[in-house]
């Protein structure tokens, strides 16, 4: 059983680093945003798909659940063409340490959502994340835009994944994950139509674009996401929570290593990047404790 929960914890980190790796993937590939969310998504799904058809999984569902999954594929669809926007415009490091601020983003959406009461240190910690962000806009002006888009894109993925919970609790995780990504491929293939942009210098990919994006949608979207379910029945949210933080440290790294000096940034910036990483972490620490001392009264 120990050398169960070893393994999986060290398949969690592998997981975490190939999430990691998805925004340098996303520098490497040549072409646009939007074509770029497109080809993932599509490939992804066809992937999951496979996937759903080999394990014999039910697809029906009611309508009222299928349009959540579409507004849900909306979202996730308009999540990953800011984030993948933001690293067109900026780098991969602005990207990541700004998309840390996601569960800054969660702390003030799931009380709305979810009608519970606001936690004073979630309050305490956002201050300090504004802190942090307000360090890498003073030192990094010239990413503006950037900083702007991954904010965006860090919204959008708390959305998602506040209105996401409830789905995951009743559904099984591929099938979700199936209908999420095929809608919001439609929904950009919708655009793409209506803008005329489905033209043959959009199926005109160079190979290494294609093959960056084979990995993408493989490795880093379909595997990585089933892979993720499979961990969690060995090991807790809490350490899976504080694992996945580490999601922007091995992504900067992996940046300044492959793609140089682009993304060489100020040390203030690593400052603030790093203020918002610990705060997202400490915020984790102190939930997962909250979390447990609740357990305990409420069994004695």
């Amino acid at each position: 059983m120990q050398n169960a929960k070893l393994l999986n914890y060290l398949h969690l980190h592998f997981i975490v680093f190939i999430w990691g790796f998805t925004a340098v993937l996303g520098a490497l590939i040549s072409i646009e945003a939007i074509p770029l969310v497109w080809y993932r998504m599509l490939i992804a799904s066809l992937l999951i798909f496979g996937w759903v058809v080999y394990k014999k999984t039910p697809l029906k569902f009611p309508k009222k659940t299928l349009a959540g999954f579409l507004i849900a594929g909306a979202i996730i669809a308009a999540h990953w063409l800011t984030f993948f926007g933001a690293i067109k415009v900026s780098n991969v490091s602005i990207t990541l340490a700004v998309l840390s601020t996601g569960a800054f983003f969660t702390s003030i959406l799931e009380p709305i959502y979810y009608k519970r009461k606001v936690i004073w240190y979630e309050v305490a910690f956002g201050v300090l994340v504004i802190a942090g962000l307000c360090i890498i806009f003073n030192v990094e002006g010239d990413y503006f835009w950037g900083i702007v888009m991954a904010l965006t894109s860090a919204f959008l993925s708390a959305l998602f994944s506040v209105i996401n919970g409830k789905f995951a609790v009743k559904y099984d995780a591929s099938v979700i994950s199936f209908y999420e990504l095929g809608f919001g491929m439609l929904c950009i293939t919708v655009y793409l139509l209506f803008s005329g942009s489905f033209t043959a210098e959009f199926f005109k990919l160079q190979m290494s674009d294609w093959v960056y994006l084979a990995i993408l949608a493989s490795a880093c979207t379909a595997y990585a996401f089933i892979a993720s379910v499979h961990v969690m029945k060995w090991i807790s949210p809490y350490t899976v929570m504080l694992t996945i933080n580490m999601e922007p440290v091995y992504g900067i790294i992996l940046a300044l290593l492959i793609l140089g000096d682009s993304e060489n940034m100020s040390p203030q910036f690593y400052y603030g990047a790093a203020l918002i990483v610990m705060t997202v972490v400490a915020n984790g620490i102190i939930k997962n404790k909250t979390q447990r001392k609740k357990r305990r009264l409420g069994n004695s």
